[in-house]
């Protein structure tokens, strides 16, 4: 406690006694040769005793800029740089508040030697349609991996599972020289590769090579992330090594080797655990190890989400993985490039389980219990390929195959029992299965672009297939007892054998025709998609006189052939200036949906559906700060084949459902419109959005209830669905001094959400909103600590139009503290804690936990070898228990969590890379 005073009492002195002067920096630049005003502008600070960066800003649409900060430094270096020009470069000195430049023009940078030509690299350099941060701009601490160096970059977030997000929106690409690194998870790249190699941080909207290749919009609500390699760093060996030994059995492996020759790379990495981290990870003292909750999500119904993993399905419980994979990417030949990436995976969990329902009835209530124990053993293959063949400047072929097999084996055990409402029980059951499944599919994706002249022509073609096979057998025994006398019992002990096949073509045509060069375009599409399932359920009984399965059960049993069948001509016209950028697609659907059922030949049914489909979307860029973007979208949806079969499927005895072969596809109908602004200056950001969508025949269950509450499902088409969402933040950064600064960021999203549905044949309504304002801070003294306390709440209200149906009310609250400390020097010490209270649970489950993690690390052999301590859970309080709830019902549940473990890991990393040559590339050069 002593040293903990110490170090806020240093903190305020070093406050109150620092002998900063402040300053504002005004001026503004133009062309030399023209005379214009030049609008973005980099315009950067930097001191002049070893070049680091101090602010930055970029100049507005008249060419004018203000630089606002604190300094110790007499003097400062003030370059501006813009593309086309030479850099400039002034000694400014800092001996008033305000200072005033005069006009600076920036001469044409025409390379001539008898010139003075500067050579720097801007912190930020802002292009057409990339933003580029030089990355030896930004400091980080020693030994920094990527992930570090992404969380210093202005518009840029990443949260604690690694999520990345630019400007509110989600990166979901990260490459490194234009290629991936491995495979689609962004991790292992962020985590893995350290700051030191890297040059430049590159940022688009996200696109395909084709659609890169042909000058095509990129999907500007994703982002893509592009990592440029020095290139003295781009030749050499490097990794890492790791392994953890803790109590409770717990361990952790992994190892990653990386050969990078110039265009060829080369990856091999393996890892396994048993602490519920199913992807590779070496266990960085950032992720926490295994299950740790940095992220709690509720639903609207008041479900649980830990770290985006919901425990109502696959992967809950405790899960022990070992993995495996490699990388290859390499240019072949000229205009020919390769990447292929193989992973396997192997994952085994066990799981115990406790739910407590109450079934809402418009004029009963019913209720039911239920313990279960799951167990499943999962082997995952997967390869993927690329290849890029460009002919010659104006024709590329690119050709993406993949494969991947899957195998399963799994047992579960449950017991489920029925009370009416005056808990006198009416049935129950037990149910035993072991499954084994076998999963193959290969798929092969092909585009071929061809451009014609300068203008922006272009045709492509767009070829995609798929084909898998699933091969299944499964043995249940079971026994449902009802208490009626009235009322068979059904008891099974069964083999079900499951064959399926899918089939997928997709081809697709663009044409695009310049009617402005390089600003009005339009495009001529043409697509057709054929989709072809088969699926055979065959189910035997056992036969008690054979001793074998051999009695072929028809009801249990059936053989379908769906075809989904679809072809749409279209017209996309698009028009694009430097801030403005505006697209209609106008397209028809000719839809022909075909269910063949081979045992029961009456059930069989053909369809054919034709429908309008729209989109539209305007993007409209104020300037490199700010910009708005909004679009509109009508989708049409066919419904599922186990909505279209006919027959009844009794497999489940207490549940019975029944297709619905008159379903009627579906219209989604959507609006969307959101703002988002950074200033680089003021460093503050601000981002928000709003979203709208009804649906038109919409596809909803629709059940009855018995006297015994056995049920009888089928599907219908309703109208009045709706959906409205919006959410945005504020983030605001202080620089207390050189050294500290203070994160501000506040946000909120909400939700107003209306269904149709159904409840023992009545229709209703029920309308759900939702809100969730949060509070975050995060304090960062460079090389001491950094503090980051956050605060959500989460409150939900559902109200019905059925006036037997109690509306419900859910408010949940979460409180997080992340700390670390970054001395003595070589130590790190981060804490974790995490509070959330549901005081809507029942009595019997948990409703308010603290969770406590944290991890002491020492490097050491320069910083090449790390000795991690890491206790989960240190206050054993670890749960899932929650609470969800609907019209139809109220449920509690509760299952089986990681808990209370230590352990001790090391790691060690190896780097050959710019062993040679190494250069400053935050230098400048004068040339005389």
């Amino acid at each position: 406690m002593k040293r903990i005073l110490v170090l806020f009492a240093l903190l305020f002195s070093i406050t109150i006694f620092s002998q900063q002067k402040s300053f504002n920096i005004k001026g503004s630049i133009n062309a030399g040769d023209t005379k214009l005003p030049l609008e973005s502008a980099t315009v950067y600070l930097q001191r002049v005793k070893d070049s680091s960066l101090v602010t930055y800003t970029i100049t507005d649409k008249d060419g004018r800029f203000s630089l606002q900060d604190k300094t110790y430094d007499d003097f400062l270096n003030l370059f501006i740089s813009y593309v086309g020009y030479s850099t400039y470069l002034k000694k400014i000195a800092i001996d008033k508040e305000n200072i005033n430049l005069e006009a600076i023009s920036l001469q044409v940078d025409d390379n001539a030697l008898d010139e003075v030509v500067i050579k720097a690299t801007p912190p930020i350099t802002v292009k057409k349609d990339t933003l580029e941060f030089n990355v030896a701009s930004f400091k980080t601490k020693k030994d920094a991996n990527v992930e570090d160096l992404l969380k210093k970059l202005p518009g840029v977030e990443v949260d604690a599972s690694g999520e990345i997000t630019v400007n509110g929106k989600p990166v979901n690409k990260i490459l490194v020289n234009g290629k991936p690194f491995f495979g689609d998870d962004p991790t292992i790249t962020t985590r893995n590769l350290t700051k030191e190699i890297i040059d430049k941080v590159q940022i688009t909207d996200t696109k395909t090579k084709a659609e890169a290749f042909a000058g095509e919009k990129g999907d500007d609500q994703n982002k893509t992330i592009n990592l440029t390699i020095k290139e003295e760093n781009n030749k050499g060996v490097f990794g890492r090594l790791s392994a953890g030994i803790g109590t409770d059995k717990r361990n952790e492996f992994a190892g990653l080797l990386n050969y990078f020759d110039n265009d060829r790379r080369i990856s091999v990495l393996g890892g396994g655990n048993n602490i519920n981290s199913p992807n590779f990870s070496f266990g960085e003292i950032e992720k926490m190890l295994g299950g740790n909750i940095s992220s709690v999500s509720v639903n609207s119904n008041g479900a649980f989400s830990i770290n985006g993993r919901s425990f109502g399905g696959g992967g809950q419980g405790i899960i022990t993985s070992r993995n495996a994979g490699a990388n290859y990417a390499d240019v072949l030949a000229k205009g020919f490039d390769v990447s292929s990436d193989y992973f396997y995976s192997r994952s085994s969990s066990e799981n115990d389980s406790r739910v407590e329902r109450e079934n809402i009835l418009p004029d009963a209530r019913f209720f039911t219990n239920s313990t279960s124990r799951e167990t499943s053993d999962n082997d995952n293959h997967r390869f993927n390929t690329e290849f890029d063949v460009e002919v010659d400047s104006t024709f590329l072929i690119n050709i993406r195959p993949s494969f991947s097999y899957v195998k399963n084996q799994s047992f579960n055990n449950r017991f489920d029992e029925t009370f009416d409402e005056n808990q006198v029980m009416t049935n129950e059951s037990t149910f035993e299965s072991f499954s084994e499944s076998e999963v193959r599919r290969i798929s092969a994706d092909l585009d071929i672009t061809k451009r014609f002249g300068k203008n922006g022509s272009f045709l492509k073609f767009a070829f995609e297939t798929e084909f898998s096979e699933t091969d299944g057998e499964e043995f249940q025994l079971s026994e449902t007892l009802i208490v009626d006398p009235t009322v068979n019992d059904i008891l099974r002990d069964q083999q079900i054998t499951n064959q399926s096949d899918f089939s997928r073509y997709r081809l697709s045509s663009t044409y695009r025709i310049p009617l402005i060069e390089k600003k009005l375009f339009l495009d001529a599409k043409l697509s057709h998609l054929s989709e072809v399932r088969n699926s055979e359920n065959s189910t035997f009984d056992f036969n008690t006189t054979s001793q074998a399965y051999d009695l072929f059960n028809t009801d249990l049993s059936s053989d379908f052939e769906f075809t989904n069948l679809r072809t749409t001509p279209s017209l996309d016209l698009s028009y694009r200036k430097d801030k403005f950028r505006v697209s209609f697609e106008l397209g028809y659907v000719f839809r022909t949906l075909e269910n063949e059922d081979a045992l029961r030949p009456t059930f069989s049914a053909k369809e054919r559906f034709d429908a309008v489909e729209f989109d539209g979307n305007l993007n409209y860029r104020f300037s490199d700060k700010s910009s708005i973007y909004s679009g509109y979208s009508l989708r049409n949806r066919p419904p599922q084949l186990r909505q279209l079969q006919a027959f009844q499927d009794v497999s489940n005895p207490l549940n019975i459902v029944v297709g619905n072969p008159n379903l009627s596809p579906s219209n989604d109908y959507s609006i969307y419109i959101g703002f988002n602004n950074f200033d680089f200056q003021k460093r503050t950001g601000m981002f928000f959005n709003l979203n709208a969508s009804a649906t038109q025949d919409a596809i909803v269950t629709r059940t009855t209830v018995d006297d015994n509450f056995v049920r009888t499902t089928t599907y219908d088409n309703v109208d009045g669905n709706y959906r409205v969402s919006g959410g945005g933040s504020y983030r605001k950064s202080y620089k207390i001094d050189s050294l500290r600064t203070v994160k501000l960021n506040l946000g909120f999203n909400g939700s107003l959400n209306r269904r149709i549905n159904f409840n023992n044949d009545v229709q209703y309504a029920s309308k759900n909103s939702n809100l969730g304002p949060r509070l975050g801070a995060t304090f960062t003294w460079k090389d001491i600590m950094e503090i980051t306390p956050s605060y959500d709440l989460s409150y939900n209200i559902t109200r019905f139009d059925l006036v037997d149906f109690e509306n419900q009310e859910f408010l949940t609250h979460n409180l997080k503290i992340r700390i670390a400390t970054f001395f003595p020097k070589r130590l790190e010490w981060r804490n974790d804690l995490n509070y959330n209270y549901n005081p809507n649970v029942a009595p019997g489950f948990q409703k308010f936990a603290w969770f406590w993690n944290s991890t002491l690390a020492y490097s050491f052999m320069k910083d090449k070898a790390t000795l991690t301590l890491k206790a989960y859970d240190i206050l054993n309080q670890n749960t899932n228990a929650r609470r969800i709830a609907t019209a139809d019902y109220i449920q509690d549940s509760q299952s089986t969590v990681l808990q209370q473990y230590f352990m001790l890991s090391f790691s060690w990393k190896f780097n050959s890379l710019g062993s040679k040559g190494k250069t400053d590339s935050n230098s400048f050069i004068i040339l005389d």
